[in-house]
């Protein structure tokens, strides 16, 4: 027997999931006026508004509330998810859809759309809620006609969020989307926001001078859409009008001081042209037009750092940790400017304070430097052995901390202990497999570095700087020239403009007799790296072919990079008999 049951659930229980909305589906109004006092209003009781349920959807209903009282907002959701399937309410169907979303609750909020929709064709909330999970089904044509739909009932599409969110797509789903928004333009013609988010497609599907066509023509009618004069100085530079690009935003971010993003566009662009003091100046003025914006004071202190003004730097930073912005980043710059001041125990100190992010295991690796230099290696190497045990999940990254701390202070049995050690434990590390490798060849096993090498090119036949490495030992270690130069050749393929492989590949060709080919490459790598090695072999050949000369003068750059670089040394006594060229 079906019973018809009254409730005001909000008045049960105090609702544990974010928003709480009457179930009746009335618009809320508030309990209290401003106007009452606060004596009056303490006196006055909530409206209560009352819905009607069937009691198996109250049943429901009353559970998953109960639930999230416990913490068990699994339950809650399944329970509101059914009751809004049984009960068709929409205010049902909302709460579910919020506690779905605070869930991340992708299933659910793909039947909830689809319920809600069903209820409501024309709800907005739903139709973006349906374009989302559509996305992320990679269902792109069904997203297009959501946000289509959004717009024709007049709601902001958020076509421009899809096309940036693109850049995550494979480039077949990119063109794919492309196609229904040039589609969709045709239909809805003269669209600002269409026009932009097709330019900007064509962006990410690297069509620059087309998206830069499109845009010109929709600033033509639009000249004050700031989305698009963005995107048109972003364009520029990338089709390489750099100057145009920069005089393009230095005009409208002047127009539109307020628009943040151009600003940070143009500081940006003027970093990238070497024209530093005028990104610091466009940054100085954000900053005083946005107080607020910390990541517009870290851009100021980085540009001052890199400008020689310390004590503005410096300034920027201690504001930053005071207002607790940006804290690592500030602790490891504020490292920095101590460590060039020769001041470690206070560079140490900063180290130590990053505690998170893409800075964490720069600054504890230069911490343990500047610790072992003070003769505390011991006490360096402890550190990071306590964080790694007390930190199992990143132990791989302190293993190769301590690898390479090792090395960078000679110490190169102990490092190649460590790094066994760690392949005890993680044999499928390549970084640390290679630097075993490198250590191998170092203290003269070339056969056991061969092993290794040979282990990462199993795992990653594509891993150019190990085909590179193994090629360059078989080069220089054994009479296996043919087998080296296969392995060379197999890098110089995936990287072809690397200047350690360009040099690998002259050296094996000199060996084998082939001098012209081996200059070709070796001034290459000469001219991208002036490496103290390179010098060594670009002037070895060089010597070869009678261009002494010419010789001595790659040689004498290679000494003034390193006097003492053991392979230089050997060529040039070698070939000259001299200690210097």
């Amino acid at each position: 027997m079906h019973r018809s049951a009254r409730i005001y659930l909000s008045c049960l229980f105090g609702l544990s999931l974010t928003g709480c909305a009457a179930l009746s589906g009335a618009p809320d109004e508030p309990a209290v006026s401003e106007k009452d006092t606060p004596t009056e209003a303490a006196s006055i009781e909530p409206e209560i508004r009352y819905a009607d349920f069937e009691p198996e959807v109250l049943y429901l209903l009353l559970s998953g509330e109960i639930a999230a009282q416990r913490g068990r907002y699994d339950v809650t959701l399944v329970n509101y998810l059914n009751a809004a399937k049984q009960s068709r309410d929409k205010a049902v169907i909302e709460r579910a859809m919020r506690i779905a979303q605070s869930l991340n609750g992708d299933n659910a909020q793909r039947q909830l759309a689809s319920l809600w929709l069903d209820v409501e064709p024309d709800n907005l909330q739903a139709h973006r809620v349906a374009a989302i999970q559509a996305i992320k089904q990679n269902d792109l044509q069904t997203a297009i006609g959501h946000m289509e739909r959004i717009m024709d009932l007049g709601g902001d599409a958020d076509f421009d969020s899809l096309a940036a969110m693109a850049t995550n797509l494979p480039p077949e789903q990119q063109q794919e989307l492309l196609t229904l928004y040039e589609q969709m333009a045709e239909r809805h013609p003269q669209t600002p926001e269409l026009e932009y988010s097709t330019a900007l497609l064509l962006k990410v599907t690297n069509q620059p001078k087309r998206a830069l066509a499109r845009i010109e023509t929709l600033l033509e009618r639009e000249p004050n859409f700031q989305p698009a004069i963005i995107l048109k100085g972003d364009l520029l530079y990338q089709v390489g009008d750099r100057r145009d690009a920069l005089d393009h935003l230095l005009v409208n971010t002047r127009r539109f001081p307020e628009n943040r993003q151009m600003g940070t566009l143009y500081g940006r662009m003027l970093i990238g042209e070497g024209e530093l003091q005028a990104a610091q100046d466009e940054f100085n003025r954000l900053m005083k037009r946005f107080p607020n914006a910390p990541g517009l004071r870290l851009s100021h202190a980085l540009v001052a750092l890199e400008n020689g003004q310390t004590e503005l730097a410096r300034k920027d930073l201690t504001r930053l940790i005071e207002q607790g912005h940006h804290t690592s980043e500030a602790h490891y710059y504020l490292g920095r400017i101590a460590d060039e001041d020769n001041q470690p125990e206070q560079a140490i100190g900063y180290y130590r304070s990053v505690e998170e992010g893409n800075y964490y295991f720069p600054a504890l690796a230069r911490a343990s430097a500047l610790l072992a230099e003070q003769g505390e290696l011991n006490s360096a190497l402890e550190d990071i052995r306590t964080l790694r045990q007390s930190n199992p999940e990143q132990a791989e990254n302190f293993w190769l901390l301590e690898v390479n701390l090792l090395l960078d202070q000679e110490q190169q049995a102990a490092a190649l202990d460590s790094a066994t050690d760690a392949l005890d434990s993680y044999p499928d590390n390549v970084r640390i497999r290679y630097a075993r490798a490198m250590l191998f060849d170092s203290l003269d096993s070339p056969d056991k570095a061969e092993e290794d090498l040979r282990r990462i090119i199993e795992e990653e036949p594509d891993n150019a700087v190990a085909l590179n490495a193994l090629g360059y030992i078989l080069t220089t270690r054994t009479d296996r020239l043919e087998e080296a130069r296969t392995f060379i050749e197999r890098a110089l393929t995936l990287d072809p403009e690397n200047p350690a492989i360009l040099d690998s590949m002259g050296w094996v060709l000199f060996l084998q007799g082939q001098q012209q080919e081996a200059l070709a490459y070796l001034s290459e790598a000469w001219a991208a790296y002036p490496d103290p090695e390179v010098s060594a072999h670009y002037g070895e050949v060089l010597w070869t072919t009678g261009a002494e000369d010419q010789a001595r003068i790659i040689w004498k750059e290679g000494i003034d990079v390193d006097p003492d670089h053991p392979v230089l040394i050997e060529t040039i006594q070698r070939l000259t008999g001299e200690q210097q060229p």
